[in-house]
């Protein structure tokens, strides 16, 4: 028999990055929040790295930022490279200096900002965060929503008025309302690998955020603090195994640059890429955040800036609403806002920028490359490029931006 608790908070399921920046934006808007966690401590997850300029504003009003540039890198420009041929062009973010406050990238792992976010959100009266708590099903009532939740203490059965839902791309709340989450995944599966060899010793001029095309087998290369990250496409046909054993991410990293010895590999992730988005965002009192709601290609980082965006846009209309600033209609309009975003604009750009990398057809590819150049020699065109890859015009086009 499940032991039952009814809470006067609002309840965010999944202590990940976007989980804890919803729960510290909306603790900071005045609003009670207890964040439920299956795993027992935070998590340290090697996903995402890049965070772009109005990402970093958020993270700023959130007083996130200063800790975050004091530990990353900045990267003022990103380039692209062909295997071949070499540096095709060079985006300098400083174009957009009259644009936002942040004009640059931040090369940081993900698991930085769920550090800081959480050590915030314990400062915040009223703010919990219950670790070793799975949700497992969700269920609606006319105004509360319950959740059945597993701990080691037995099953817990927990009531609230509101659900964030930011468990994840199996997330168990959007599963057990039923929401759809069509898409597609990539035939093929993307390599991580993380080393302390020192690339820009070996290319010239060398930028912090690098996509290197090719007709075999095209890669990325940023810069972290103390390491270089490299993502490869992996084929179909290699199996798991294949993909784990240190001769296969030796291979890939001597085919970037021949050493003659191994790489030091610090740490090797291998994962599956798919583009899906959740039929609804909000259902009742439940709305949808991050990977919950949508996934999307790497290339480009907008899947943990486009989750950050969904926790701040989500907790500016929630805390206006608990506040009673604001019809609850607002929730429907942040959900229709972002599902928008995630389709029109992320899952177009970051597809892409995958298909750009991949292109093998090379007369193609070198009319890609001549595209780039144009765009990159003239200032008018390169910052309105910016625009739309820092992210900073879709947010302006749906009202939820300020430099």
């Amino acid at each position: 028999m499940a032991s039952k608790e009814t809470l006067s908070s609002v309840l965010v399921v999944g202590g990940g990055v976007v989980g804890l920046t919803t729960a510290l934006a909306l603790a900071r808007a005045g609003v009670p929040v207890t964040v439920l966690e299956a795993a027992p401590e935070l998590l340290e997850e090697y996903r995402a790295s890049t965070f772009h300029p109005p990402t970093l504003k958020m993270l700023d009003d959130l007083g996130l930022a200063e800790g975050m540039l004091a530990k990353g890198v900045v990267a003022p420009t990103f380039q692209f490279r062909d295997r071949r041929e070499g540096l095709i062009a060079e985006f300098d973010l400083g174009l957009l200096k009259n644009d936002t406050r942040f004009p640059f990238r931040l090369q940081l792992e993900q698991h930085a900002l769920a550090v800081a976010a959480y050590a915030e959100l314990l400062r915040v009266p009223g703010a919990t965060v219950r670790f070793g708590h799975e949700v497992t099903s969700v269920r609606l009532e006319d105004d509360r929503v319950v959740l059945s939740v597993s701990t080691a203490a037995g099953p817990l059965e927990l009531s609230a008025p509101y659900v964030v839902g930011a468990d994840g791309a199996t997330s168990a709340v959007r599963r057990s309302l039923g929401i759809a989450f069509d898409g597609m995944t990539y035939p093929d599966r993307y390599l991580v690998l993380f080393t302390t060899f020192d690339f820009a010793k070996h290319f010239n001029k060398l930028s912090y955020a690098n996509y290197f095309s090719d007709a075999e087998r095209w890669f990325v290369l940023p810069r972290s603090p103390g390491v270089w990250r490299l993502l490869f496409p992996t084929k179909a046909k290699e199996t798991d195994r294949e993909l784990e054993l240190e001769e296969v991410a030796q291979e890939h990293l001597q085919r970037v640059v021949p050493t003659g010895e191994p790489y030091p590999i610090l740490h090797r992730t291998l994962y599956s890429v798919h583009q899906r988005v959740a039929g609804k965002y909000l259902v009742g009192r439940v709305l949808l955040a991050g990977d919950a709601a949508h996934i999307n290609h790497p290339l480009g980082g907008m899947g943990l800036n486009g989750g950050i965006h969904d926790a701040v846009s989500l907790a500016s209309a929630l805390s206006a609403v608990w506040h009673g600033r604001a019809p609850e209609r607002v929730l429907g309009e942040h959900a229709a806002r972002r599902r928008r975003i995630a389709i029109d604009y992320v899952q177009a750009w970051t597809h892409q920028n995958a298909s750009t990398l991949n292109q093998t057809d090379v007369g193609a590819r070198k009319r890609q490359q001549e595209e780039l150049r144009a765009t990159a020699a003239d200032p008018r065109r390169a910052r309105q490029y910016l625009l739309q890859t820092s992210m900073i015009e879709a947010l302006r086009e749906s009202g939820h931006l300020e430099n």
